[in-house]
């Protein structure tokens, strides 16, 4: 357990990553906490490392910052899959995801975590009242829908159905989840279903890009969207998307791509300090961060 005046070090490995907000955040809240806590990004990118090379760099950027000191590490994308199997230990939810965003370093090991499965659903108890998961429909099954997918289920979904562009892939996730979970029920659908499947479902969670400053838009038809539905969002650049307005104005209980991002850093801190973050002030800070990035 920490103590007040306490000293960390931590890090993020990633590939174009130098404009993170994981940083301020984790600074911010270990300075409210009384900690010396210092956050640096590790880009390999920046450091002049790509493809392969990139891959390989990683794990030795890791263990370097091992030997020098460092406390733990966030590792995000391209390394979230390839650092396993250079840690000397990973936990139980991080090795059925197949992925690991925290390395924490307890008597000379390193124990992988992934709290971005966790920090979704911590977004989604901090934001919901009682929310349904009967039966709840998933956009996007790559990238961030395979750590969201994992959450709905171990937060107890009843029913789970997974539609993608990429069919094939929503099967392959939705074969293996369904094998995880026996006791659940993981199926996938066409993208051409996706109206008739909300039109039976207490929640739907997106997990794609559109709605991002990059890609402009809403996943889909406003008009499909009821009071009944519960919806969430990953995307947080902007934190109002198009679907998280449309959802508010149809009446829906909405958590917004936000939570996630302040989930993840909640749980990461904890990991790595011992310490309980404040969820209201992790989050205000985290809003400022991003009017002023968007400012």
């Amino acid at each position: 357990m920490s103590t007040v005046g306490e000293s960390y070090l931590v890090g993020l490995i990633g590939d174009g990553i130098t404009t993170s907000l994981s940083p301020p955040m984790h600074e911010k809240e270990g300075r409210e906490h009384g900690l010396l806590y210092l956050y640096r990004p590790v880009d390999v990118a920046a450091l002049g490392f790509e493809g392969q090379a990139a891959h390989d760099e990683a794990p030795r950027l890791m263990e370097y910052g091992r030997r020098l000191g460092f406390n733990a590490f966030n590792i995000t994308h391209p390394f979230k899959q390839t650092i396993m199997e250079h840690l000397d230990e990973v936990d139980e939810d991080a090795r059925n995801l197949g992925a690991v965003n925290t390395v924490v370093f307890r008597s000379g090991r390193s124990v992988g975590h992934n709290t971005d499965y966790s920090g979704y659903i911590t977004g989604l108890k901090n934001t919901l009242t009682d929310p349904d998961l009967g039966s709840v429909v998933q956009l996007g099954a790559g990238g961030a829908g395979s750590a969201v997918a994992y959450a709905l289920l171990r937060a107890g979904a009843s029913q789970l159905t997974l539609i993608d562009l990429d069919l094939e892939r929503a099967t392959t996730r939705a074969a293996d989840l369904q094998e995880q979970f026996p006791d659940q029920r993981v199926t996938a659908r066409p993208h051409a279903d996706l109206q008739d499947a909300l039109a039976s479902a207490t929640g739907f969670a997106h997990c794609t890009p559109v709605g991002m400053h990059t890609h402009p838009g809403i996943p889909v038809d406003a008009a499909w969207l009821r009071p009944e539905l519960w919806v969430s969002d990953v995307v947080y650049l902007p934190v109002e998307t198009e679907l998280v307005v449309a959802a508010r104005a149809a009446g829906c209980q909405v958590v917004d791509g936000g939570t996630m991002a302040v989930g993840q850093a909640l749980d990461a801190f904890g990991l790595m300090t011992g310490l309980s973050a404040d969820p209201e002030r992790v989050r205000a800070h985290f809003l400022e961060l991003v009017a002023a990035k968007q400012g």
